[in-house]
């Protein structure tokens, strides 16, 4: 974590490298929701989702290395890195306007005091409403 000017600056990617991003935030990371989701992919991946705007968002290098899997409705876009198969952000259809990050997949996730909440993805139509206000 960088502390820049008001603004919290953090970095992530996935396991072989080739995938690297940086996204910044007006709070420290432990003051941001992060959600841990029981839906038949986050539960088996142990995804843990932290929603950073689009635009406070920067792919370092390309895309080359990413690959996309869709499934059910098809709008979510499930990018993993087809190297090493590691998902470490991808665009949820639940917020269009922004990236999820999966926090597992932040530089220094160890040293960084992370509370997620349960959200009962497995019923996600019933309970989407109370998280996308």
């Amino acid at each position: 974590m960088i502390y820049r000017m008001n603004t919290f600056t953090y970095q992530g990617g996935c396991h072989c490298g080739k995938i690297r991003y940086e996204f910044s935030l007006p709070n420290a990371i432990e003051n941001t929701e992060i959600l841990s989701c029981n839906c038949n992919i986050c539960e088996k991946l142990g995804y843990l989702h932290l929603l950073i705007p689009k635009n406070r968002f920067s792919l370092i290098g390309n895309d080359k290395d990413l690959t996309n899997y869709q499934f059910n409705k098809k709008i979510a876009k499930h990018l993993f890195c087809k190297n090493c198969g590691i998902k470490s952000f991808y665009q949820p259809r639940s917020h269009p306007k922004n990236w999820s990050i999966n926090a597992r997949c932040l530089d220094d996730f160890a040293k960084i005091n992370i509370s997620a909440t349960n959200f009962d993805g497995k019923n996600w139509e019933q309970n989407i409403k109370f998280i996308t206000k």
